[in-house]
C-alpha cells in the first residue's frame, strides 16, 4: 500500500495483518480521490475508522489542511503514527484513540471531508453517519464505502445521498448537504 500523489507520493505506508482488517484498495482509494480531487486542498478531513490511516494520509498529501484519524483499536493508532512520520505528515495529523460515538461526542471541529469504512454488516456505518453529519460544514461531502448487499439511507441529518459508485461487491457513496447536493 503507497501514497498515491502529492507531497508523500510513493512512500510506501504500513497496515495491520488479520481477517479483521481491510484496507481500501488502491484502485477504490484512486477512484475516491479522483471523486473529490478539487475539494481535498486546504480542507479539513475525517478519516474515521481510520485503520492504518492511509486515507486521510492521502489527503494530507494531496493538500488537506488538516486530518484526524480516529480508531478504537490500539493497534491501528500505533499503525497511523507511524504511517504519519513515515510521510513526515505527522505536523498537521491530529490522532484519537476513541470509537466513533466518544469520539463524535466530544468533537467540536467541523469537517470538509469525512471518509468512513467501518466493519461490515454491524450497522456501524448506519449508526456512524446521522452523527458524522452534525460534524460537517454544509458545502462538506460524507462519502461511505460498504458491501452492495449492506443498505444505506438516502438521508442522514441535512445530508443526502448525491451519487454512488460500484466497485465490485464495495459500493461508494457520497453525501452532500440538501442545499448544495446535485
Amino acid at each position: 500500500m503507497r501514497v498515491i500523489t502529492g507531497s508523500a507520493r510513493g512512500r510506501r505506508l504500513e497496515t495491520l495483518e488479520g481477517e479483521d482488517v481491510r484496507p481500501t484498495t488502491d484502485r477504490i482509494k484512486e477512484a475516491i480521490f479522483s471523486i473529490i480531487q478539487f475539494q481535498t486542498e486546504g480542507r479539513s478531513f475525517l478519516d474515521l475508522f481510520a485503520g492504518s490511516g492511509q486515507m486521510g494520509i492521502e489527503a494530507l498529501s494531496r493538500g488537506a489542511k488538516n486530518a484526524c484519524f480516529v480508531d478504537s483499536a490500539k493497534k491501528s493508532i500505533e499503525v497511523v503514527k507511524r504511517n504519519l512520520k513515515t510521510t513526515k505528515l505527522e505536523q498537521n495529523a491530529k490522532v484519537f484513540q476513541a470509537d466513533y460515538k466518544s469520539f463524535l461526542s466530544m468533537n467540536s471541529q467541523l469537517f470538509d471531508i469525512a471518509f468512513l469504512d467501518p466493519p461490515y454488516g454491524t450497522g456501524t456505518l448506519q449508526e456512524a453517519l446521522p452523527l458524522v453529519a452534525k460534524a460537517m460544514n454544509d458545502t462538506g461531502v460524507i462519502i461511505a464505502e460498504n458491501p452492495l448487499n449492506e443498505e444505506i439511507l438516502p438521508q442522514y441529518g441535512d445530508f443526502v445521498l448525491d451519487r454512488q459508485y460500484r466497485y465490485g461487491k464495495i459500493k461508494v457513496s457520497t453525501f452532500r448537504h440538501k442545499d448544495f447536493a446535485q
